[in-house]
């Protein structure tokens, strides 16, 4: 018989995956990060709302759900620590996750490196909240060379009035203006 993962599992490894959060920003997320319309349910990640899978989404708010029936107080965490009104530790999910055969660091290093086929590292380091050096420093491990996409976004100076500016003279050797 297969023993179905817990839901904190569940919630943690897909937030892992599918957006590449590290456990220190997953343990922090609040119901006040989740919203809802009509049509989707988003999570806020640092500033940028984002949409949830639907399945995801109805885990989430069953997990929410079940957790309010057991518990006396509510609480505002998706992943509540033991210690009432606090966040879960990162540690300790990190373990969890290990037991179930999920290492957490790996995955989330999978998911960066596959945002960044698709994203420039200056986009994946704001939307998810992680220094710029290190999103390029994935960037570069993943092979990807957004170089094209920067110099189409950032024109750069033509090259001979470059060099004349820096050295003060052009390629030939003449003095590239009069002081």
């Amino acid at each position: 018989m297969v023993r179905a993962l817990p839901s904190d599992v569940r919630i943690a490894a897909a937030l892992i995956r599918l957006y590449a959060l590290p456990l220190t920003r997953i343990v922090e997320l609040t119901t006040d990060h989740l919203h809802h319309d009509a049509d989707h349910t988003y999570l806020t990640i640092i500033r940028h709302p984002v949409v949830l899978p639907p399945k995801l989404a109805r885990l989430i708010d069953d997990h929410l759900e079940e957790g309010s029936r057991h518990s006396n107080e509510a609480t505002r965490y998706l992943l509540p620590g033991r210690a009432p009104g606090r966040p879960r530790n990162p540690a300790g999910l990190s373990d969890k996750l290990k037991r179930y055969g999920l290492p957490a660091r790996a995955a989330r290093n999978t998911a960066m490196m596959q945002a960044l086929a698709d994203l420039p590292p200056v986009v994946l380091s704001d939307l998810i909240g992680i220094q710029p050096r290190t999103a390029e420093r994935f960037a570069a491990m993943a092979g990807e060379n957004w170089s094209d996409y920067l110099a189409a976004a950032h024109p750069r100076p033509r090259q001979r009035f470059t060099e004349a500016c820096v050295s003060g003279f052009d390629r030939t050797g003449q003095q590239a203006w009069d002081l």
